[in-house]
C-alpha cells in the first residue's frame, strides 16, 4: 500500500526520511515573479513547504503491508489548535538532516526519480499540473507494474488563482465489442490476457489538464521519461518486488520478457532496465500529440499487438476514448472541505460515510482506543456494501447513493446500527452484493508556488495490468475489464452489483481516492494511496490519525491500521 499525503500545519516540522523507494524533492530555484507570483504566499513570512518520503513496514491484523509515503506541510497559523507544536518538536529537533524545506513547491511520488522529474519541471515555473504529466510518465517507465499510458486515472486539481477545484476521470472504458457475458465460458479471461484490456485514458485525461492549466511544452515534460526509457534506469526494490513475484506471467508473455528478462534471466534489484518501445512511442506522443496513440501510429501499433494476441480493442475504441471534466466532488467533514472524484470513484463518498458515520454520536474522537476501532471497523464494513450499488454514472443512476453516502442524517441510521458489544453476518449491513477486489495503482501529490495543488492516481490494475506488453510499443496493457462485475453467480459468494455489470463504453466502479483538503480557500492536505480495496479505509484512517487523533504525520502513517475483507470476522 502506498500513502502520499500533504499537510498544512501550524510550524515546520520534521519528518523522517528512510529507505529508497520513495523521495522527497524541494524546489531551491527563485521565488516565481510578475504574474506567476502568489501574493499570499509573499504575505506567508517564510511560510515552508516541507516534503519528506517515508519507506515503512507497517503490520495490520493478519496482514503485513509495505507502505510508501509522501508528506508535504506547509505552515499556517490556523491549525495550532488542531496540531499543537509539542506534540512535533521533538522530531523537529531530532530528525533536522533528514527533512527537506522549500518554498516554491513540492513534489511526493512512489520513486525517488519521478519526485525529482516532478520537482525540476517546478523549477521551470511549471505548473503543478505540468509536474503532474512529467510525474506520471515517469512512474510509468520505472514501475510500469503498477501504471503507466497502457492504463487509466483519476485526477484532483486545484487552482488556487479560481479557488476552483476540477475533477478529470480518465478511467479506462470497455470496449465496443464487450458485452456483459462475455466471460461466461472463461472467467480468468477477465483477470489476464488480451480480453481484460479496457481502453486506455491516462494519456488523454493528462492532455486534457494540461490543455487547462499547462505553462510548459507537452514536449518538455517528456523528455526525463523518455531518456529513462531510452538509456535505462536502475531497478529499484519496488519494482525488483514484484518482478521476481510474477516471472511466472513475465515470462510467458514475449513483450514483458524482452524487457524484464532480455538475456533469458529475470533481472533483479540493482540491474538496468530499457524500454526502447516505450521511448519511441513518447517521442512520438511528445511530438505529435496525443493523437498519435488515439488516431495515429503508436495505437494501430498496439492495437496490431493486441488484436494478434486475441483482444477485441479497435482504432474506433481508442478514437471515440473521453475525458470526463466535472467540478469535484465536495464533502465537508470536521470543518474541512474535501474535494475528491464522483463515481465511477467510491473513495470520496465511501470516506463521507464513514467519518459522518463515526460522527454521528456528536464528536469524531469516537474512534479512539479499542472501542472506537470496533465502531470504526463496523463502519467501514457498511461502507463497502452500500458502495456496491455505485457504478459509471453515464450508464447508471447514481445520485441516491451518492446523496445518501454523503448525508449526515443517512450516517446516522449507520450508526444505529453498529453494537458496541458484536458483530454481525454480512447481511446484517445491507451487503447485497460481492465485493470487487481491484488492486494496485501508483499515487502521487504536487503542490506548487502559488499552492495549485494535484492529487493523482493512476493505475493499470492487477501488477504487470493483463500480463501483455505491446512488443511495438514498450506499452505494458490494463486488465481493468477485471473491475467489472460479470453476471455468474458462485455458491460461496454474494450475487455480483448489476450497477457495474459491463456495457460497451461503460468504465468500471473504482477504489481509488485522490483528495485535496481545504480550510477555507486554504490547501491543507493533499492525500491519497495505492492499494486497491484497502485505499479507502487507508486514507480515512490516516486522516482520522492527523485531524482527530492529533497524530503528526509519521506517526499517522506509522500507527497500524486495519481493513476488512469480505467475511464479517476477517480483518
Amino acid at each position: 500500500l502506498s500513502l502520499s499525503l500533504s499537510l498544512s500545519l501550524s510550524h515546520t516540522h520534521t519528518l523522517t526520511h528512510t529507505g529508497n523507494m520513495g523521495k522527497h524533492e524541494s524546489i531551491e530555484a527563485p521565488l516565481l515573479l510578475g504574474s506567476h507570483e502568489n501574493k499570499n504566499a509573499r504575505n506567508e513570512n517564510g511560510a515552508k513547504l516541507v516534503l519528506s518520503i517515508l519507506a515503512l513496514i507497517t503490520i495490520t491484523i493478519l496482514v503485513a503491508k509495505l507502505v510508501v509515503l509522501g508528506l508535504a506541510l506547509r505552515s499556517s497559523q490556523v491549525y495550532e489548535v488542531l496540531i499543537p507544536e509539542h506534540k512535533l518538536n521533538g522530531r523537529a529537533q531530532s530528525q533536522a538532516s533528514e527533512i527537506a524545506v522549500s518554498d516554491k513547491g513540492v513534489v511526493a511520488a512512489d520513486d525517488a526519480r519521478c519526485s525529482e522529474v516532478g520537482a525540476s519541471i517546478l523549477r521551470k515555473r511549471g505548473h503543478a499540473v505540468d509536474a503532474a504529466v512529467a510525474t506520471a510518465l515517469c512512474l510509468g517507465v520505472v514501475n510500469p507494474m503498477a501504471s503507466g499510458i497502457g492504463g487509466g486515472a483519476f485526477m484532483v486539481v486545484w487552482s488556487s488563482s479560481t479557488s476552483q477545484a476540477l475533477a478529470f476521470d480518465m478511467r479506462e472504458t470497455a470496449p465496443s465489442a464487450a458485452s456483459e457475458d462475455m466471460y461466461k465460458n472463461d472467467p480468468m479471461a477477465k483477470l489476464t490476457g488480451p480480453l481484460s484490456m479496457a481502453v486506455p485514458g491516462e494519456l488523454a485525461g493528462l492532455h486534457q489538464a494540461w490543455k487547462k492549466y499547462g505553462r510548459l511544452p507537452w514536449k518538455t515534460l517528456f523528455e526525463p521519461a523518455i531518456q529513462l526509457a531510452k538509456n535505462g534506469f536502475e531497478v529499484f526494490p519496488y519494482l525488483g518486488h514484484y518482478i521476481i513475484k510474477f516471472e511466472k506471467a513475465i515470462m510467458a508473455d514475449p513483450g514483458l520478457r524482452r524487457v524484464f528478462a532480455p538475456n533469458g534471466e529475470i533481472l533483479q534489484t540493482g540491474d538496468t532496465c530499457y524500454n526502447v518501445e516505450l521511448a519511441q512511442s513518447l517521442e512520438a506522443i511528445a511530438e505529435e500529440g496525443p493523437g498519435a496513440f488515439y488516431n495515429g501510429r503508436v495505437g494501430e501499433k498496439l492495437v496490431n499487438d493486441l488484436r494478434e494476441a486475441g483482444g477485441i480493442l479497435t482504432m474506433e475504441d481508442l478514437r471515440n476514448y473521453q475525458v470526463r471534466v466535472t467540478d469535484a466532488l465536495e464533502v465537508n467533514l470536521m470543518g474541512y472541505k474535501v474535494l475528491g472524484m464522483p463515481p465511477p470513484s467510491s473513495g470520496t463518498v465511501g470516506l463521507a460515510l464513514i467519518m459522518n458515520t463515526l460522527n454521528s454520536s456528536g464528536s469524531f474522537n469516537v474512534v479512539e482506543g479499542s472501542l472506537g476501532l470496533h465502531r470504526l471497523i463496523e463502519a467501514m464494513k457498511h461502507m463497502l456494501a452500500i458502495r456496491m450499488d455505485l457504478g459509471d454514472p453515464a450508464f447508471v443512476d447514481v445520485d441516491k447513493y451518492i446523496s445518501d453516502m454523503t448525508s449526515p442524517s443517512f450516517a446516522e441510521t449507520i450508526s444505529q446500527k453498529i453494537n458496541d458489544n458484536t458483530t454481525f453476518p454480512p447481511e446484517y449491513y445491507m451487503n447485497r452484493w460481492s465485493q470487487l477486489q481491484d488492486n494496485g495503482t501508483s499515487h502521487f501529490c504536487i503542490v506548487d508556488a502559488e499552492r495549485n495543488a494535484v492529487s493523482m492516481t493512476t493505475t493499470v490494475n492487477y501488477p504487470f495490468g493483463a500480463g501483455i506488453l505491446s512488443r511495438s510499443t514498450g506499452i505494458v496493457l490494463n486488465n481493468e475489464m477485471g473491475d467489472f462485475s460479470t453476471p455468474e453467480v458462485h455458491p460461496d459468494e454474494l450475487p455480483p452489483a448489476p450497477a457495474n455489470f459491463i456495457q460497451p463504453g461503460k468504465r468500471p466502479l473504482s477504489s481509488m481516492t485522490p483528495l485535496i483538503i481545504l480550510k477555507g480557500n486554504q490547501v491543507t492536505g493533499v492525500i491519497g494511496g495505492s492499494g486497491g480495496t484497502d485505499i479507502i479505509p487507508a486514507v480515512t484512517q490516516v486522516i482520522l490519525n492527523v485531524f482527530v487523533l492529533g497524530m503528526d504525520p509519521l506517526s499517522a502513517v506509522q500507527s497500524p491500521r486495519v481493513y476488512h475483507k469480505e467475511k464479517a470476522t476477517n480483518l
